[in-house]
């Protein structure tokens, strides 16, 4: 490079070296071509600088001058397949650098270029290049059209070499087409040996998920189910029939094909289906509705045959179906429409139930909450020939289903399952086990050998009205929160139709910073329309109590929950009870359709039910009004102790008011 500027350097000696070495040689150079002792004319960074522009021209042109790289990597390392040079048999053909299609065709014009190879189909090129009276191996990528260069090639007689992609084994071939089927019918057969109970591959043909038990050993007996003596004695009815059917057979009787246990969630609707399981004696296939849908059309229509089949096998026998209402809806209802594979199933059912063929020896029992929503078909007699309402227990259900759970449980002396029954209104059985079992954690929180009344009040208080929180602190708003629910417990204990207070408490639980309960003296099946009255104005009493109190001004949110409640209640006094001026009419909100009814009737509604609340509030706060020293009363003691029990608060009610008494629910 330094000889090419014209200097007078010493001669370099031209010989093949590594890039290293040219760049060292090119330092040495420029050094001795600036040193001043030798006689140099030319500052030293004039040199450097022509120097480094020239090493930048030669690297930009991918051609090395009598260089050689170190370690040139073979041909597929620049994106070309492997490649054997036909001048020496076995050895990988190396290349020493890349080119553009245009230098190529420069290389070609000045007769450089001796021979060139062509790779991948005709998109690469080799080409041997001698330079500088050495030959060198350039790697180009060839646009999609080469005909120029061809052309170019021949008429310059170089040697042109077409390379052929390899060929594939066709050993290997007819090995892949093989291979994959074998291997995917392998995995299938892993998956089925895999699934639940060997019956088929999940989601798609399993038929065999339903429960057959041939001993039926539920360890549930009829003696275990309390509080639904009505239902009870249906299904002990089926026991009898299939344990003794000549005593039915006798006097005509034939057994009935399928039983429809009907209620809210938690009353023991699968616990009575675990207690005939336990009693019957026959086997007994047990399947939830749900498992019969997949995403395949047919699995769930296959799969109600296959438990039929089975249960025809073993006639006598039950067949148990939990949530019905997953197959059974009503056909044609809905957005969709169409048979679709729910309907499929149910059409099924319909046809194992009672369809051509009979429904000899096999009982079907079935479970929803739903039951308003079954088709009719399903409904009808000779499938479901008794539908069997398993309700909420009464006071006396709810004693006996106490005692069944207490068995295991050790409970202190002063414990009577008869309070605990009064207070527990609208449980049902499940709650009522929840109850006990939350109440034996209590006791064993608190080291105590058995459950005493207070684990079962925190415990009932826990259930409905959830986690306890932190005591409030005095201040002003443990005040007024005080004078809120002391309004709530006095217009309730003056009301004649309200249900008697059974504890007034500021230890906040849930989201509600105090609370007020209300135990009704007995179940009530019918709830009159100066009940309902008296209850809105209770729900108002906390309010009342603010505005008497504090002003109006100075109202608070903790009453929106107690409005909530008051709207509810007159809206349907409203609209489904007729208990206004709009008249005795049941009236259809219409869902998300929104209202069928006209503009002035939805104002007439609108006016029913805000007449309703006004008269109730102003009940409320007449009573505080008249009642105000024995509001302050009950606010004081309740800051001061935080909870006052029913029968302390009527102590203090009775000092300043005669209290009515409460008159029986209906």
């Amino acid at each position: 490079a330094v000889a090419r500027l014209g200097l007078a350097t010493p001669e370099v000696e031209s010989k093949e070296c590594t890039s290293e070495e040219v760049l060292r040689r090119v330092q040495d150079s420029a050094d001795m071509a600036t040193d001043v002792s030798n006689g140099a004319a030319l500052p030293k960074h004039v040199v450097q600088t022509a120097a480094t522009q020239v090493l930048a021209a030669l690297a930009a042109t991918a051609l090395p001058m009598a260089a050689k790289a170190d370690d040139v990597p073979p041909l597929q390392s620049f994106g070309a397949p492997q490649m054997q040079q036909q001048q020496q048999p076995g050895g990988t053909v190396r290349v020493s650098g890349r080119v553009t299609y245009s230098r190529l065709l420069e290389f070609v014009d000045e007769g450089s270029v001796k021979r060139v190879d062509f790779y991948d189909l005709g998109r690469t090129a080799v080409a041997l290049v001698n330079i500088a009276g050495r030959e060198q191996q350039l790697v180009c990528d060839l646009p999609g059209a080469t005909t120029g260069l061809i052309d170019k090639l021949v008429s310059k007689n170089i040697a042109i070499e077409v390379h052929q992609p390899d060929k594939p084994n066709p050993l290997l071939n007819v090995l892949g087409d093989v291979a994959f089927p074998l291997l995917l019918i392998a995995g299938l057969l892993f998956l089925r040996s895999r699934a639940p109970g060997g019956g088929g591959i999940p989601g798609f043909g399993n038929q065999g998920r339903a429960k057959i038990m041939v001993t039926p050993e539920t360890g549930v007996k009829f003696k275990d189910v309390a509080g639904i003596d009505e239902a009870k004695e249906e299904l002990m009815e089926i026991v009898d029939f299939l344990k003794a059917p000549e005593r039915f057979v006798k006097v005509g009787a034939k057994i009935p094909r399928g039983v429809l246990l009907t209620g809210p969630p938690g009353t023991g609707k699968t616990l009575m289906a675990k207690a005939l399981a336990g009693e019957s004696g026959v086997p007994f296939i047990q399947s939830s509705a749900s498992e019969f849908i997949e995403l395949f059309v047919g699995v769930g229509a296959s799969r109600v045959r296959d438990i039929f089949k089975q249960a025809k096998e073993k006639a006598p026998c039950i067949v148990f179906i939990d949530e019905i209402d997953a197959i059974g809806r009503q056909r044609g209802a809905g957005m969709g429409g169409g048979n679709d594979e729910r309907e499929q199933t149910l059409n099924q059912i319909l046809t194992e139930m009672d369809g051509f063929e009979g429904n000899s020896g096999v009982i079907v029992v079935a479970a929803t909450n739903r039951s308003d929503i079954l088709d009719n078909a399903l409904l009808r007699p000779g499938r479901f020939d008794r539908r069997v309402q398993v309700g909420l227990p009464d006071v006396k259900g709810r004693e006996q289903i106490l005692n069944v759970h207490i068995r295991n449980k050790k409970l202190a002396e002063e414990i009577t399952l008869t309070d605990i029954a009064k207070r527990t209104a609208g449980f049902s059985g499940a709650d009522l086990e929840n109850l006990m079992n939350e109440s034996a954690i209590l006791a064993a929180r608190r080291n105590k050998k058995a459950i005493s009344m207070d684990e079962i009040n925190d415990a009932t208080d826990r259930v409905i009205a959830g986690l306890e929180g932190r005591a409030l602190q005095d201040n002003s708003a443990k005040k007024l929160i005080a004078y809120h629910e002391a309004g709530h417990a006095i217009v309730g204990t003056l009301l004649p139709y309200h249900d008697p207070v059974n504890k007034v408490t500021l230890i906040p639980r849930g989201q509600a910073k105090g609370l007020t309960w209300f135990t009704p003296n007995e179940d009530q099946s019918l709830i009159s329309a100066a009940m309902l009255k008296a209850r809105i104005a209770g729900a108002l009493g906390g309010r009342a109590a603010e505005q008497l109190v504090f002003g109006t001004s100075q109202v608070t949110t903790g009453a929106g929950g107690d409005l909530q409640q008051v709207e509810r209640m007159a809206r349907s006094m409203v609209t489904q009870f007729g208990m206004s001026e709009v008249g005795s009419l049941a009236i259809d909100d219409g869902g998300f359709m929104g209202p069928s009814y006209s503009e002035d009737l939805s104002r007439k509604i609108d006016d029913a039910i805000k007449a309703i609340s006004d008269e109730c509030y102003l009940n409320a706060l007449n009573i505080l009004m008249t009642n105000r020293a024995c509001l302050d009363r009950v606010a004081d003691e309740l800051t001061e102790l935080e909870t006052i029990t029913g029968d302390r608060l009527r102590e203090i009610v009775a000092e300043y008011a005669e209290i009515p008494q409460k008159l029986a629910a209906v």
